[in-house]
């Protein structure tokens, strides 16, 4: 059977398309190049077709490549971002600089008063941190609502709730929305580096995450996963 060139099969509407987006690359993309430079590149007679096809040309290759490189750097500066570059507010409305605790291995939870969960994780928290505060753990509660209304109370009532019936000691700050259009920033950053099997959203009451002393996030936990099965990951931290 005789060869055929790929142009011969392919329609000239369709060779017309090609064209046509070629010239919009070149006449947005290219300003730097005069009308007679931009005819020559989009002519279909052109060194940069093939087979009736845009090829890419070393100009174009070059455009592209610093577009992706770009892209890169922006991409670099986003993960090169961490929790200490955060100011949240605490249960009592004042601003707390999260880059007071750089140096700190942080346990970043969304804590609820009237869920199942809520016993066994204030208490577990609660130990952990009296074990390891002196070495240089933080344990960072954010109250959250969005899940079955089980932290309705004001802030005044969370903090009366977690301090009186559970003791707790460590900072807790106030209510927010940890997923949705009004998520606060911080749990942006939580979310977008540690995606894995959990997907981007906070699935329920007191999910984890694992914050090492450079402010990175290290591991994230599922709400069932409690506080004394992450210990191991702490110490381990924590001698780093």
């Amino acid at each position: 059977m005789a060869s055929m060139s790929f142009s011969s099969i392919i329609s000239p509407p369709l060779q017309s398309v090609a064209l046509s987006k070629l010239h919009l690359i070149t006449n947005s993309a290219l300003p730097f190049l005069d009308s007679s430079n931009r005819s020559t590149l989009t002519s279909s007679k052109s060194t940069f077709f093939r087979d009736g096809f845009p090829v890419l040309s070393p100009i174009l290759s070059r455009f592209s490549i610093k577009s992706r490189s770009f892209a890169s750097v922006y991409a670099r500066a986003a993960t090169e971002k961490t929790i200490h570059d955060f100011t949240v507010k605490d249960i009592d409305g004042k601003d707390v600089a999260l880059s007071k605790f750089k140096g700190s291995i942080l346990l970043i939870v969304n804590v609820a008063s009237q869920c199942g969960l809520t016993s066994s994780n204030y208490t577990e928290l609660s130990q952990i941190y009296e074990k390891y505060k002196s070495q240089g753990l933080e344990i960072l509660a954010f109250p959250c609502n969005q899940f079955g209304g089980q932290e309705p109370g004001s802030n005044r009532d969370i903090k009366n709730f977690a301090c009186t019936r559970y003791k707790a000691e460590f900072p807790i700050f106030d209510k927010v929305d940890v997923n949705g259009p009004n998520t606060a920033p911080v749990y942006q950053f939580l979310k977008s580096n540690a995606g894995g099997f959990l997907g981007d959203l906070v699935k329920w009451n007191f999910e984890k995450f694992l914050v090492n002393k450079d402010g990175k996030v290290v591991e994230r936990y599922p709400p069932t996963t409690s506080p004394l099965q992450i210990e191991k990951d702490i110490k381990k931290l924590l001698a780093a």
